[in-house]
């Protein structure tokens, strides 16, 4: 550990960085659904909410898809040379967003007529857009979870470090809602929101990020030796054998699926509260500013949410005692009561609030899910970041009972049972029964 200890802090505050693009990009991409469903999908008679939803569902299925793509990568590559190739597929992911306006823009009438629906190219394009975005996002972490956690930082520990990181994400997913309809969209409102309005953002982050990786190319980002195995080197066990992991997949799958879920179904259902009563409102108004920029109040649900998790993982920073299995016991309780209490009072505003109890999840499950796995960790990290895909399973699943019941007030109580299965890896799951995991260890779970 010496090495890392001479590298200091720079490679840390560089995987930090880009841990800020990933969670910006991926909210940037959600918050998208709500004005490409006026933009996009105007002509669709049905199924408006469930088509949108494929947005987030084809970011988050290249999770499950490319995930281990990345672990071998690592093995083959290392850490920095996987971390360039997973930017330059966030670049190619942003060009097929603003390729998907430029059809908007000169091939308006071109169109794809499904059951009577007429649905422009540029949806099919930005879907595949998407989709790149979540692969390269999925590349990442799997590059950046086991790094942050296993590279020493003199007085932190794993779990500290892991909230340090993803809390300077969720600043990029806070910031990412008032992006988005600022921005991106002028603040217009979402009656005239346009798919043509994302060509120059969408260019103007293509060439941000194209910047990010060759500055990424160019720096030292030592490798870290017994996290891989080495080129060509076979490791004697099934990655699925140690069960603390595999549970932690599950688990992973769950909590992807409720964080995602709240985060952009909110402002879905907030759509559908001001088209039935016409308005929803923050201290009494209905539209807000920035920098002389007007903008419809729903989209800042969101950010309170993203903001809330951002607030949580800064607190919790702080404190290097805090075990993970009996946080994540506590917040996970505590995070259904108040989705609960949400539904029961039918209020976006407490709805939102779960955020600062989801701000820790990611952290502990991901600390317990890789303890003790040494040369198995990149692996592990893999084929734990398959998990992710519960953000495409559960926000479409949620989207689909919305439309079957004409409301989405009650459709929350699938983010109940998320909760319960995470309060369930974190009393049960998580212990570690392996021998080879309890070596050199407390053998107290």
């Amino acid at each position: 550990m010496a090495a890392q200890k001479r590298n200091g802090i720079l490679p840390f505050i560089i995987l930090t960085f880009i841990y800020f693009v990933v969670g910006f990009l991926t909210t940037v991409n959600e918050q998208c659904e709500a004005p490409l469903k006026t933009a996009f999908l105007s002509n669709v008679a049905g199924l408006k909410n469930t088509l949108i939803t494929l947005i987030t569902f084809f970011f988050f299925l290249a999770y499950l898809l490319v995930s281990p793509l990345g672990g071998k990568w690592i093995e083959r590559h290392g850490y920095k040379a996987t971390l360039v190739r997973s930017l330059l597929v966030m670049v190619s992911g942003l060009l097929m967003c603003f390729f998907s306006s430029v059809l908007a823009i000169y091939c308006e009438g071109g169109c794809v007529d499904i059951a009577g629906n007429l649905i422009p190219y540029g949806y099919f394009v930005f879907l595949l857009g998407s989709f790149l975005l979540g692969a390269s996002a999925a590349l990442l972490q799997v590059v950046i979870n086991p790094y942050i956690n296993v590279y020493e930082l003199p007085g932190t520990t794993p779990l500290q470090r892991m909230n340090i990181t993803t809390g300077i994400n969720s600043l990029g997913t806070f910031i990412a809602p008032i992006f988005v309809p600022v921005v991106m969209f002028g603040g217009v409102a979402m009656s005239e929101v346009k798919s043509s309005q994302l060509l120059f953002p969408f260019l103007a982050l293509t060439i941000c990020m194209l910047i990010v990786t060759i500055v990424t190319q160019r720096i030292h980002l030592p490798d870290i030796a017994g996290t891989h195995a080495e080129v060509d080197e076979k490791l004697p066990r099934s990655i699925w054998s140690f069960r603390h992991l595999t549970l932690g997949v599950i688990a992973i799958f769950f909590y992807v699926g409720t964080e995602v879920g709240v985060g952009t179904n909110v402002t879905l259902h907030a759509h559908e509260i001001i088209a039935e009563e016409g308005n929803l409102t923050l201290f009494g108004l209905e539209r807000l500013s920035i920098f002389g920029v007007p903008f419809d109040t729903f989209f800042i649900l969101s950010s309170l949410y993203w903001g809330g998790m951002m607030v949580g993982r800064i607190i919790f920073s702080r404190f290097n005692k805090v075990e993970p299995r009996p946080l994540l016991s506590w917040v996970t309780i505590l995070a259904a009561c108040i989705i609960i209490l949400a539904m029961i009072a039918d209020n976006l505003y407490v709805l939102i609030s779960v955020g600062l109890f989801h701000s820790v999840m990611w952290s502990c499950i991901f600390t317990l899910a890789v303890k003790g796995l040494k040369k198995y960790t990149s692996k592990a990290s893999s084929v734990f970041m398959m998990g992710v895909f519960g953000g495409a399973v559960f926000p479409l699943l949620q989207a689909w009972l919305a439309d079957a019941c004409g409301s989405w007030r009650w459709t929350w109580f699938i983010m109940v049972a998320c909760e319960l299965v995470m309060f369930a890896y974190a009393r049960w799951g998580s212990k570690i029964v392996d021998p080879y995991c309890l070596q050199g260890r407390d053998n107290r779970q």
